[in-house]
């Protein structure tokens, strides 16, 4: 493909731009995005912070970009509390982006929490499982759900809603068992 600014060189930066709905994919070349001041090597603004090509550009920065939609900087969370594995600080979390030991994870959860579910949804690992082979575990994981929600209506006295969960963790452990006999029917 080439640049569509000036037809001669093959593009290299590709941008993809979404405004009032309305998709705005363009093309082009490193020496024409530099010109658009783009930016270089991703030739585009990440999160409003400036281009990566910026010689201001830090991780902290990125990472700031997480926390803004809620009115916070990243810089402003500063707690003065170290590590007690590594001696880290927050501070210098956000300046390096990356945590000294493993002990950081406990220390630091009150900060992070929030930014691991801005970018991940949630703030524990879900992992991913082959549809191949996950089927089976697939299965487990919402009978244990539901076992989980049974508990909770049952707790509640909301007898009906009990009645109908467990209706559906029977009907997915008959699904199981016929699966774990006939395996090759997945």
């Amino acid at each position: 493909m080439m640049c569509e600014e000036c037809h001669v060189r093959p593009a290299t930066i590709h941008i993809t731009k979404i405004v009032n709905n309305e998709k705005v994919q363009m093309h082009l070349c490193e020496v024409c995005a530099k010109q658009k001041h783009l930016g270089f090597p991703m030739g585009f603004s990440i999160f409003g912070i400036g281009d990566f090509g910026d010689a201001d550009f830090s991780m902290g920065k990125l990472l700031s970009s997480f926390f803004e939609p809620a009115g916070e900087q990243f810089d402003n969370i500063s707690t003065g509390v170290k590590c007690e594995g590594c001696g880290l600080t927050f501070d210098d979390f956000i300046q390096t982006g990356r945590f000294g030991c493993s002990k950081c994870y406990t220390t630091f959860k009150e900060q992070i929490n929030p930014l691991l579910r801005r970018i991940h949804g949630k703030t524990y690992h879900v992992g991913k499982v082959p549809r191949r082979t996950g089927g089976q575990l697939r299965i487990k994981h919402e009978i244990d759900r539901l076992k989980a929600e049974l508990q909770e209506a049952v707790n509640a006295e909301e007898y009906e809603r009990a009645a109908v969960i467990r209706d559906k963790i029977k009907q997915l452990e008959e699904i199981r068992e016929t699966k774990e006999e006939n395996p090759k029917n997945e």
